[in-house]
């Protein structure tokens, strides 16, 4: 399937959606910094600053289940306008927290707002397109990340040179636009049918707790994303105290990684589009790894931009593939609960992973993590070999009804 071609017959309001996200993406760049702004700005410790870091993700363990089945029963819409007004109004905030109790609460509250947003844009995507749409949808929507985040990060370490406050302002500037994008735009087709609504209370059939494959794939994911969240934890670290790179070096890596993306993501995803899931989720997940690898060899910026480029091709094969995943597996009526419980497990690494990256890093050094992490990432891609690809069945659906405004 060319899939550069397929972009060109998804709906309009997806490409206004994908638009807002965009918006979205262009100012993100507050979570990538967190840890240099409290160690630096805040003089926290190491530790300290990890452990902040696990708060937001453990704050968005419990959004993520919550904000899924709220997809299933109103659709996505209204729960993606409130998480980005919400964490827009957060993040303004967040530069008057001195305290660390006054960080952990906003982080929280920030946490929650924000992180609620990623299972329903999962399944508004889904909800927007038929199936044989939904690989290209997602390739857009991932299109409109990476273009922002292409942007955004390399911006936040020119920010940060100046001033670590103005770039949680930024960072709200573009949330709360893209949210109001959302309330003032028609988006007709961000609709969720009546039947699918009543069904998710009716019917009984396969639950998450039922589906062997999906369990599987969920702790492959968990590990693989403990991997993926070193690079806003040790990773900025390790480059600024050990390499003694600067700031904007570390936002020109997101840089690299997410113009490869753009340019890269959709034809090598159409190259690979009759693969099976297990073997795109085995590959992408190895070369997490192996990227990783290259980090502990490093005495200089040459192998860390080696190591970016081995990992964003996981990145590139890994993401798109395990959306796609989730959709095809997922019964229809349940769809938001399962890209939830996907959310969650990276929730749940994004809890654990930057803690015990920094707090490995801090204690026994660099050697031994990049060690531990590229172990961690081995691990993940032989178990996504397990991964089953059963697709449950979409059933005939009534006339769809406008998501209420």
């Amino acid at each position: 399937m060319n899939l550069w071609r397929s972009l060109a017959g998804l709906p309009r309001d997806l490409w206004l959606f994908s638009f807002a996200t965009l918006i979205n993406r262009l100012g993100t760049m507050a979570v990538a910094f967190l840890v240099l702004y409290l160690t630096r700005q805040l003089g926290f410790s190491a530790e300290r600053a990890g452990l902040v870091l696990g708060i937001y993700g453990a704050a968005a363990i419990v959004a993520a289940p919550i904000s899924g089945r709220l997809a299933d029963r109103i659709g996505g819409l209204w729960i993606i306008r409130v998480s980005l007004i919400g964490s827009g109004v957060m993040m303004l905030a967040y530069p008057f927290a001195h305290s660390f109790l006054a960080v952990v609460a906003l982080t929280i509250a920030w946490s929650l707002l924000n992180e609620s947003g990623r299972p329903a844009i999962l399944t508004l995507v889904a909800d927007m397109v038929p199936t044989e749409q939904r690989k290209p949808a997602y390739a857009l929507l991932r299109l409109a990340i990476n273009l922002g985040m292409s942007v955004g990060p390399a911006l936040g370490g020119f920010i940060a040179m100046h001033s670590f406050r103005m770039i949680f302002v930024a960072n709200a500037g573009a949330s709360l636009t893209a949210g109001l994008l959302l309330i003032l735009l028609p988006l007709h087709s961000a609709k969720h049918s009546a039947i699918q609504r009543s069904a998710i209370k009716s019917e009984g059939g396969k639950t998450l707790f039922d589906d062997r494959g999906m369990l599987v794939f969920l702790f492959a994911t968990f590990l693989v994303s403990v991997v993926f969240f070193q690079h806003e934890g040790a990773l900025p670290l390790f480059l600024v105290q050990d390499l003694h790179l600067s700031m904007a070096f570390y936002g020109s890596l997101f840089t690299v990684n997410t113009l490869m993306i753009v340019f890269m993501e959709v034809p090598l995803n159409a190259a690979t589009a009759h693969w099976p899931h297990r073997r795109a989720l085995f590959l992408g997940a190895f070369l997490f790894a192996l990227g990783s690898a290259f980090f502990g060899f490093a005495s200089g910026p040459v192998l860390i931009l080696v190591g970016i480029v081995v990992w964003t091709f996981g990145e590139m094969m890994l993401f798109p593939q395990a959306s796609a995943y989730v959709a095809d597996v997922a019964p229809p009526n349940r769809r938001g609960a399962y890209m939830g419980a996907y959310s969650m497990a990276f929730s749940i690494a994004f809890a654990l992973g930057p803690w015990a990256g920094t707090t490995v890093f801090s204690r026994f050094g660099a050697t031994t993590l990049w060690t531990l992490v590229f172990f961690v990432g081995v691990v993940a891609a032989t178990i996504m070999l397990g991964v089953t690809s059963d697709k449950s069945p979409e059933p005939v659906l009534g006339t769809p009804v406008e998501e209420a405004a």
